[in-house]
């Protein structure tokens, strides 16, 4: 008698039957139930499947210490996005999270508040500041912001040879308050050399991730968050590759033209630069809990 779907993937699960892993059996067991799914749905040929399996061979090629292919791939199909809002949700006036990407630094060197977190020339003059706040509106002093951006050049300084550059850590002031000078970031495109591009160009998308600061916000008693702000008007807000742009983390930068307040800043020259401001919320481990529980108990 010929199996059927149903009983091949039961066999599978029932050949895992003696691992010691709660949790890992449960993962593969939901992995087979939906993989056997799919290819049933979509009538999946050989030669179709023998292509995937080409084609995650080629991603893995590709893959190197500053570059995870199968990182891009779980973020071009918006599954990156997904684990951080199950697994990071906050309640309703919180700062919401977004995507860390692959070239966060835990030991980046100190800024004071002011100062800059990039060197002269890697890009048009940025100034940053807000709040750091309770889901209340009480300031919370000394949290620590992490931030970090590319250069003008779409290009992180992990992607240089021996350079820190464009990142920084401050701490918050006793009013929540913090401020530095950055440059203003600009769109840039997933490594187009690879698979995950070459898939982007065969269903029709483009591989651009609108212009972007990161921040990661710590403090104690507090949940941390993992954010970004993105700018109103960047052509790739409604399209990004990754899927990370959140409508409450999209702010409006202006550009400043009183040259005094650009010295003033502490910016080499005397020149326009564009301002954003913009608060941060954070909230206690038991109120994250209860928005995630929340969220859960609808689903």
């Amino acid at each position: 008698m010929a199996k059927t779907a149903f009983s091949l993937a039961e066999e599978v699960k029932a050949m895992n039957r003696n691992c010691q892993n709660d949790r890992l059996k449960f993962l593969i067991d939901k992995l087979v139930d939906h993989l056997h799914a799919y290819v049933v749905e979509t009538s999946l040929t050989a030669d179709e499947w023998s292509a995937a399996i080409h084609f995650l061979g080629e991603a893995g090629k590709v893959c190197a210490e500053t570059r995870q292919e199968f990182d891009i791939l779980s973020g071009v199909l918006g599954v990156t996005t997904l684990v951080e809002d199950i697994n990071n949700g906050k309640p309703a006036g919180a700062t919401e999270p977004a995507l860390l990407g692959p070239f966060f630094k835990e030991d980046a060197h100190k800024v004071e508040n002011g100062d800059s977190i990039a060197s002269e020339g890697k890009g048009d003059y940025l100034y940053v500041e807000g709040r750091v706040l309770d889901l209340q509106g009480n300031p919370v002093a000394n949290a620590t912001i992490d931030t970090w951006e590319a250069d003008s050049s779409g290009l992180y300084d992990f992607q240089y040879e021996n350079q820190e550059d464009c990142r920084g850590r401050l701490h918050t002031a006793e009013d929540g308050s913090f401020s530095f000078r950055a440059i203003v970031p600009v769109p840039y495109p997933i490594p187009e050399d690879g698979p995950a591009a070459n898939l982007l160009t065969s269903l029709g998308r483009h591989v651009y991730r609108p212009a972007h600061l990161h921040f990661v916000i710590s403090a104690p008693g507090y949940e941390s968050v993992t954010t970004q702000f993105y700018f109103k008007g960047d052509p790739y807000l409604t399209s990004d590759a990754t899927f990370g742009v959140k409508p409450s983390l999209i702010v409006t930068p202006e550009i400043v033209e009183d040259l005094a307040l650009s010295k003033a800043r502490g910016f080499k020259d005397a020149k326009p630069h564009t301002y954003i401001k913009k608060d941060f919320v954070l909230v206690t481990p038991e109120q994250g809990i209860n928005a995630r529980a929340a969220v859960a108990a609808q689903n």
